[in-house]
């Protein structure tokens, strides 16, 4: 191999590195996430989440909430909720109404900072039934040691 052959496959391996980072993090639209067998939570946004008590609506909401979190969440806040610090842990989240209203807010109204968008407002494209899954799906990650 010589000099000019290693130095475009180095520029073409960091071309595609950069792209990768690119694509991880730019502008992506999220995608849509199936509650069936949610109970359906009305247009009007609940202050906590209805499916933080144990039972049926509770362990389905934790299995929906997984996929959603996967579609719409990982790519920032890390796989299986462990941040990689591109965004907040969420496992760092309380687990009560205090979490509910940050949490509620955030999704809400996303994260913009000095113009940059670092969350969508996701409650624009996804259910409130969708994002109170994931809120469940979350809260059943354990916190870090």
């Amino acid at each position: 191999m010589n000099k000019h052959t290693t130095l475009r496959t180095l520029t073409f391996w960091a071309g595609l590195s950069l792209s990768a980072v690119a694509l991880a993090h730019g502008d992506v639209t999220p995608q849509a996430v199936e509650t069936k067998g949610l109970e359906p939570l009305g247009a009007e946004w609940l202050d906590e989440n209805p499916y933080r008590e144990p039972g049926e609506q509770h362990d389905l909401a934790v299995e929906i909430g997984a996929s959603g979190y996967l579609q719409n969440c990982a790519r920032c806040h890390g796989l299986e909720v462990k941040s990689g610090g591109i965004a907040p842990d969420l496992r760092l989240l309380s687990d009560d109404y205090d979490g509910d209203e940050w949490y509620k807010e955030r999704v809400i109204n996303g994260a913009v900072r000095n113009g940059a968008v670092y969350m969508p407002k996701m409650a624009d494209y996804l259910s409130q039934e969708a994002l109170w899954a994931i809120r469940t799906y979350v809260d059943s990650v354990p916190d870090p040691e």
